[in-house]
This record gives structure tokens, sequence and C-alpha cells, in this order.
């Protein structure tokens, strides 16, 4: 379980690493805040697959992935065009202190912990175990990317926001390409 908690961690990390490149100065609070929509959703999720069981995967497994793409290539698409069009932080819309942004992003990330759900669900396993520690692998890896982020995104100016996009653009196609294969 803790190798399953990993690889569902891995999206909500890489964002988590972009949201550290756009905060000015790392703060605990914001960290723990980013932490916590990405662990809380990542455990959330596999509750509601595992709730939803097969009856309805055909139906969620087919648009689940498109969802992710498009949250994901939105939100990215706009922090590139706010780090190239926008030099006042007050106006960036894709600020991560915001809690839409975080509340998307942390949807969009957390979508293919639903199958993981389903698959307990069907494998007829208990939910509990598996949530705990999804949520507090991600919650402990997305804060360590936060912090990272933001160390060593901060000397790059803009350019950094602008990989941080690219990062969630990448992510996005990536999930559906995924689920395409």
């Amino acid at each position: 379980m803790f190798f399953i908690a990993v690889g569902l961690s891995m999206d909500a990390f890489a964002v988590s690493l972009s949201n550290g490149f756009s905060l000015k100065c790392f703060r605990i609070r914001s960290a723990t805040l980013i932490a916590l929509f990405y662990g809380g959703f990542q455990a959330i999720m596999p509750v509601l697959g595992w709730l939803a069981g097969k009856g309805l995967q055909n139906i969620l497994s087919r648009f689940a992935p498109w969802i992710a793409f498009g949250l994901l290539v939105f939100i990215g698409a706009k922090m590139i065009y706010e780090a190239h069009f926008l030099k006042d932080e007050e106006s960036k819309s894709c600020n991560p202190e915001k809690i839409l942004v975080v509340f998307t992003l942390a949807i969009a990330t957390s979508i293919d912990a639903l199958a993981v759900g389903f698959s307990l669900a069907m494998l007829d396993q208990s939910i509990l175990i598996p949530i705990l520690v999804i949520g507090l692998v991600t919650f402990a890896l997305s804060f360590v990317g936060v912090w990272l982020g933001n160390r060593f995104g901060g000397r790059f100016g803009n350019k950094i926001e602008i990989l941080g996009g690219l990062i969630l653009i990448g992510i996005g196609v990536k999930i559906l390409l995924q689920s395409i294969v």
C-alpha cells in the first residue's frame, strides 16, 4: 500500500513543486494548507471510488482522465499566461495561496486515486488503512514539494512559473495518454 501511495502522490508532488515555484516566500501555513488539500483529496477519492463500486466504474473511468486533463491544462496555461503577461503578483489568479486554485489542483491530481478505490471495492478490501496511508504520504510529499519548489524556484523569477505551468500541462497530457493506452 505504501508504494501505491507513493505512486499516487507523484502528481501531487510535482504540482506542489510548481506551487512552491509560485510562492514569493515559504510559509509553513501555506505549505500545510496545500499539503492538506492534496493529501485530503488523495484520501477522499479512493473512498468515493470504493463507494461507487463496480456499477459506475465504466462510466466514471471514461470521463475522469478528460476532466483531469482539462483542469490541469487550463490552470497550466493560465500560469504561463500570467507569468508572461502579468507583472503584478496580486493580479495573478493562479496563486497557490488561493483556495480555489489549490482545490482545483487537488481534484485534478487525485482523480487517479478514484480508480484505486474502485479496485479495492472489487477486491472486497477494507478502505480505512489505504486512505490513511495514501493521505499521509501525499501530505508529506506535497509539503516537501512546496518547500523544495520555493527554495529553488525563486532564483529564476517568472521563468520558473512558466516551467510550473508546463509541468501541469505535462501531467494532464500524461494522465490522458495513460487512459488511452
